[in-house]
């Protein structure tokens, strides 16, 4: 069985369409999201719509998803005190967003363990500590192996840092971090999402980069005019893979 895993859409219509047309392509069955569906991107009302609507997908909440249901004043100042360009697109889509669409991202799961074709699966969004726990590329395995003190799974598929990276625990269990769909911190602007391919009680996993029109996303992103759009609208056409936001 072939499941899409994709996290980090980040309201980019643009790249979640071409990455759909990818994963069809290449025969998956399910697809898994591990959150941060909307917030400082383009296009969040499209994206949203699409994503609950589909029934065939399992969903979880994001960092940021849980900011968007979660507004405040202060978890304004929170947001604000670290990066300000993401206070200023937070606040915009709380005050562009309908209140069904926060409604949505408000009441996602935090997390989800499930069987697969013998495999126990545990979907996070930062790490099975927290949401916005970082697993990076070239962290120390004892580092990784703390935060899944608490899990047995044997796939735990996470995001948030939107670099894509893995490990093999000396318990066996393996750790992928998916990337980003919507906007990559990495050399390379493409999409990134991961096919697991579940048989016989093992898997194999596999990273794939799928271009898309980023310059008509970048284009809506600049127009939507909020402070801070237009650093969102580079980031984009030109990652970063130093700096990692959201």
């Amino acid at each position: 069985m072939k499941v899409a895993i994709l996290s980090d859409i980040h309201a980019n219509w643009h790249a979640l369409e071409a990455v759909m047309q990818d994963l069809t392509n290449q025969g998956c069955e399910k697809v898994l999201c591990l959150g941060d569906i909307a917030m400082a991107g383009p296009q969040p009302r499209m994206v949203i719509d699409f994503v609950r609507t589909q029934k065939d997908w399992i969903v979880i909440q994001g960092n940021t998803d849980k900011l968007i249901g979660d507004f405040s004043p202060n978890v304004m100042e929170d947001v604000k005190s670290v990066f300000p360009v993401m206070a200023h697109a937070l606040a915009d889509d709380v005050y562009f967003l309908e209140d069904d669409k926060k409604e949505y991202l408000k009441n996602l799961p935090p997390q989800k363990e499930f069987m697969a074709e013998g495999v126990r699966v545990l979907m996070v969004h930062g790490s099975p500590r927290r949401n916005n726990e970082n697993i990076m590329p070239d962290m120390p395995l004892k580092e990784i192996e703390e935060m899944l003190n608490n899990t047995n799974a044997d796939l735990i598929l996470c995001g948030h840092t939107h670099i894509p990276c893995g490990y093999q625990t000396s318990k066996k269990q393996t750790v992928v971090n998916v990337g980003s769909v919507g906007r990559p911190m990495t050399e390379d602007a493409k999409a990134c999402y991961v096919i697991a391919d579940f048989q016989d009680g093992g898997f194999s996993i596999e990273h794939r980069f799928v271009d898309y029109d980023r310059e008509s996303a970048a284009a809506i992103m600049r127009a939507r005019g909020f402070e801070g759009s237009e650093t969102l609208a580079q980031m984009i056409l030109n990652p970063n893979p130093v700096k990692r936001h959201g």
